[in-house]
């Protein structure tokens, strides 16, 4: 299967089913477990180690996911245990089950930024928006309505869908490598959509193991979050993409945490790049008049976006402004409300 128009092509047509595996290469099978959002699944892998797997990546820790892991281990992957767990980057769906696996005898080998972000956000427990997040949101320019839900609701708490993550662990490091599925491969990591993500480079054939860094079709969000109210993770984004785009050949079977593998990886990160240099242009030329972040969304997205997904966006929006103020092309005023508003230099 094939895009025609970006020349990026699909070798499989359609996705493993609930509790199937896909063999991809020699030892490498694809899985795939459900989310409750928009973007519905989350894709994870499993290599051959001879005496055991490892597993990449785990989706969200919830009844229906460990009951799809343990038919999984009962059916595809039965006759050998897990015995290493490779997480990409600390995002929910990727580490939910991470410390469920590791009760079972697995060791976790991730990023230390990951980690890092795991353990704390799993202990940071809230039943209202603090102070500090909703002045974030008050700054961003978030919708009335939405602002005064978010208010009163309980937040999203990362231990809602993630297990607490032990004190132990192995670290992922930029530059080495790691035998898997009786191949070595090269660890290469990215930043932008999450702080150190680990990508796998195999130097034994043409697979590629991206998690969210590497996706066909869809753009990974990047988003800014009260944590770091400043933050530009669209510069990160880029440099990481032009970091890795040496490394990047049409052969290579690209295995990403969302949608179909995929050939044409070079081009794949020029579309990553331009897109938001393209995102970029459109909303300067939206800022003629001073905006919030919150105002921002159609250039952005030139679509509408419904209540679910409208953190995503906003959180999006404020990394696009924080980028074009920070590169000097913006500058931004608070305004007697709060809200920082932004206008094209």
């Amino acid at each position: 299967m094939a895009d025609g128009a970006s020349g990026i092509r699909y070798p499989f047509a359609e996705p493993p089913g609930e509790g199937d595996a896909i063999q991809i290469a020699d030892g490498v099978f694809w899985m795939r477990l459900p989310l409750p959002m928009a973007l519905d699944h989350v894709n994870v892998y499993a290599l051959d180690d001879g005496d055991g797997w490892t597993v990449i990546d785990t989706g969200f820790a919830s009844k229906r996911s460990r009951a799809i892991w343990n038919t999984l281990l009962d059916g595809p992957l039965v006759g050998k245990p897990v015995t290493r767990l490779i997480v990409t980057h600390h995002h929910p769906d990727h580490v939910g089950l991470a410390g469920w696996f590791i009760t079972k005898g697995a060791d976790l080998h991730m990023p230390r930024t990951g980690w890092l972000m795991a353990r704390m956000l799993t202990m940071d427990l809230q039943e209202r928006a603090t102070s500090e997040t909703l002045d974030f949101y008050r700054r961003a320019g978030m919708d009335e309505a939405e602002f005064e839900k978010r208010k009163t609701d309980r937040p999203f708490n990362f231990a809602d869908c993630v297990v607490p993550l032990p004190v132990g662990y192995a670290r992922l490091k930029e530059g080495e490598t790691i035998t898997m599925g009786g191949r070595i491969w090269d660890i290469r990591m990215g930043d932008g959509h999450a702080p150190e993500h680990a990508t796998f480079w195999s130097r034994d054939d043409n697979l590629v193991i991206g998690g969210d860094q590497l996706l066909p079709s869809i753009s990974a969000n990047l988003g800014v979050y009260p944590t770091e109210p400043e933050a530009d993770p669209v510069t990160d984004w880029i440099a990481s993409c032009e970091r890795l785009a040496p490394f990047a050949r049409d052969d290579q079977l690209v295995l990403g945490g969302h949608k179909l593998p995929f050939t044409g990886l070079p081009l794949r990160i020029s579309q990553m790049i331009e897109n938001h240099h393209g995102a970029l242009a459109r909303l300067l030329d939206h800022l003629t008049e001073p905006r919030t972040a919150g105002e921002c969304f159609a250039p952005l997205f030139k679509r509408s976006i419904g209540s679910g997904e409208y953190g995503l966006a906003l959180v999006e929006a404020v990394a696009h402004l924080n980028h074009l103020h920070q590169t000097g092309k913006a500058v931004r005023e608070l305004t007697d409300q709060g809200a920082w508003v932004y206008r094209a230099i």
